[in-house]
């Protein structure tokens, strides 16, 4: 499907909300089998999410500040959730 540069496709939130849970729970399935441990692997595949939704982003040339929820959005919760849980891997001292 090619889209057109100067119309973006906009989602519905509910989709977009649909999607970064189940990146999240695929994510989940995929640190539990690091061998890094749970937490360090769930830090870099989500670092690595973080990049991935940026780059989709910039590619689809979407908006940063508009009304809908888009793959910046998505940066935003993944790098958030990046953050907390570096934040308990430093408080669980792994």
């Amino acid at each position: 499907m090619i889209l057109s540069a100067d119309k973006a496709v906009e989602l519905s939130a509910a989709r977009v909300l649909l999607r970064f849970g189940l990146r999240i729970a695929i994510l989940a399935v995929f640190a539990s089998f690091g061998s890094i441990g749970f937490g360090r692997s769930l830090a870099a595949l989500l670092w690595l999410m973080v990049i991935l939704c940026a780059v989709l982003a910039a590619l689809r040339r979407e908006r940063v500040f508009t009304a809908g929820l888009n793959h910046w959005d998505e940066m935003v919760g993944c790098f958030a959730l990046y953050c907390a849980v570096m934040a308990l891997n430093e408080l669980a001292g792994s």
